[in-house]
């Protein structure tokens, strides 16, 4: 590792601007921002979405679009060199080697044609100018570091052939391949489950307390703050507005936003069972994917997605499913809307849908809808926000007339929280929240009984959660709503759900109220879940909460 002046802060940054040239004139992302780091400590960013935490942090390596972006002031000094301006010669010595990223989204970031030998081989070819047999050792070295498991069978994988988890451990393995002084660690957890995250956030830990290395770390979940730092600078709308140690910032916040940041999480428990009538079961259902191998793709076996479990949602309530990637959480949704195949039988309001065709379950359709988890994906970029909404409506040919449409459309807008004006804008005009609101709102136009609720959280800010966990409340109790709620979030879930199911490879570990399973968990695997979910270290905060 390099060696470095110890009296003097690692990372200094003061009074750092950026900019951005649009059409409509310049974008101010962020406003004389200043902080400083020193080695082995973490400082986390803290903000909403469009706070300017990610900006900030490209242009710490200076990777912003540059000449788009520009920086109206600003130092930025990395063990006393000054990187701001500095030439590329510079800065391609000071990137990957000195600091090192960690991106949001691995499979985004990680190279779909490149196996994972040849992507970690990148870094250590280009910087440390190894040989290939040397650099396939030091591979093999840092995947087992980050906990890969079975890392030497998985040299030859490519990265649609790991999970989330497994995908971020590589992506913090290349970052480390070079014993980087400064790691930054851009939302490194944000689509993990709560498991995986658990075990993300304690590598990271171990990894820079063994490599002495300092950790920027940027985030809107305030749970990964108290873990993870020692202090935070709180940032909305381009400015820090506050700076304190990780201590003092939760027992004593000193701006209001930083105290709406900390009142926004998902709180309070769902109402009683109110015991009304059932609006959709399913009874050992059964989804079977078969493993075809050889010329003649015979069956040698299925993957069993969901392996007979048992379901009842009834009118006004909330039945929450939990379980790391792959349980079987979404394709139970799926199957109950009959979206997927399955075994098994299911009844929607009294009535069995299992085997009925297309034609005979469309009238049926309009009252059972779903929510996905990324709005953004979901929502067609080709069409207005009224024609989204809408088109449900010309489906099943309700509303009436054009106009009566449009009317019960801005209803519908108005309800989930929307301005009616803005029907005619397009997805990409709107925040992530605000698209999520759409969203549901697509589903709420034709007045469901059931809805499956896929995620519908994961992807945007605590503050942002709390405000739909509010509004999906309220629509429930309005409409008596039977709502399927899949999350891998328990915090969201305790907020929502009456009854709740744990699910793990296709299978029921334990399901029951949503009281007792928070409260009195019965299996080792719904405790794990609930400490990953719940618990914190109390050596690193001074505070426990559950």
């Amino acid at each position: 590792m390099t060696t470095v002046d110890t009296t003097e802060p690692l990372l200094s940054v003061k009074d750092l601007s950026v900019s951005f040239r649009t059409r409509g004139g310049d974008v101010a992302a962020v406003k004389g921002a200043s902080f400083e780091l020193g080695r082995r400590e973490t400082l986390a960013l803290v903000g909403e979405s469009g706070s300017g935490k990610s900006v900030t942090a490209l242009s710490i390596m200076q990777l912003l679009p540059y000449p788009t972006a520009y920086h109206p002031s600003g130092s930025i000094r990395f063990a006393g060199q000054e990187l701001m301006g500095a030439p590329p010669t510079v800065l391609e010595h000071i990137r990957g080697d000195r600091i090192a990223m960690v991106f949001q989204e691995p499979m985004t970031s990680l190279n779909p044609l490149h196996t994972i030998e040849k992507q970690v081989n990148e870094v250590l070819l280009l910087h440390k100018r190894m040989d290939r047999g040397s650099a396939r050792a030091r591979t093999l070295e840092l995947l087992h570091m980050v906990g890969l498991q079975d890392a030497e069978n998985r040299l030859d994988a490519y990265p649609h052939q790991l999970s989330g988890g497994q995908r971020q451990r590589v992506m913090i393995a290349m970052a480390l391949a070079n014993d980087p002084d400064l790691l930054i660690a851009d939302e490194p957890t944000t689509a993990l489950d709560v498991t995986v995250q658990a075990q993300i956030l304690k590598l990271l830990r171990e990894l820079r307390d063994k490599l002495e290395m300092a950790l920027l770390l940027i985030t809107h979940d305030l749970n990964i703050v108290r873990r993870m730092a020692d202090k935070v600078c709180v940032m909305q709308g381009g400015d820090i507005v506050e700076a304190a140690p990780v201590e003092q910032l939760f027992t004593a916040p000193a701006h209001p936003y930083t105290r709406r940041l900390l009142e926004a999480e998902p709180t309070g428990k769902a109402p009683p069972a109110a015991g009304g009538p059932v609006v959709m079961a399913g009874r050992d259902v059964k989804v079977w994917f078969p493993i075809k191998r050889g010329v003649l793709k015979r069956t040698v076996g299925h993957v069993k997605a969901v392996d007979g479990i048992d379901v009842a949602v009834r009118e006004g309530e909330t039945v929450g499913v939990v379980g790391e990637s792959g349980s079987g959480k979404s394709t139970l949704g799926y199957a109950l809307l009959r979206l997927v195949k399955s075994d098994g039988g299911i009844e929607f309001a009294g009535g069995s849908i299992q085997g009925r065709s297309w034609r005979e379950l469309r009238p049926r359709r309009r009252e059972m809808q779903i929510v996905f988890q990324d709005p953004y994906s979901s929502l067609s970029p080709r069409l207005p926000v009224a024609e989204i909404v809408g088109e449900g409506l010309k489906v099943h040919d309700m509303g009436g007339n054009r106009a009566e449409r449009r009317r019960l459309i801005e209803q519908t807008l108005a309800e989930v929280g929307l301005d009616p004006a803005t029907a005619d804008r397009y997805p990409h005009e709107f925040s992530g929240g605000q698209r999520q609101r759409i969203a549901i709102a697509r589903a709420m136009v034709l007045k469901p009984r059931f809805v499956v609720l896929d995620e519908p959280t994961s992807a945007l800010d605590m503050s942002v959660q709390a405000q739909i966990v509010d509004l999906l409340r309220d629509l429930q109790q309005r409409h008596r709503l039977a709502y399927l709620f899949i999350s891998h979030d328990l915090r969201v879930v305790r907020a929502l759900a009456t009854d709740v199911i744990v699910m793990k490879d296709g299978k029921v570990v334990e399901q029951g109220p949503a009281e007792q399973i928070f409260d009195r968990p019965a299996t080792d695997y719904t405790r794990a879940l609930m400490r990953a979910a719940f618990e914190l270290e109390a050596t690193e905060t001074g505070v426990v909460r559950s």
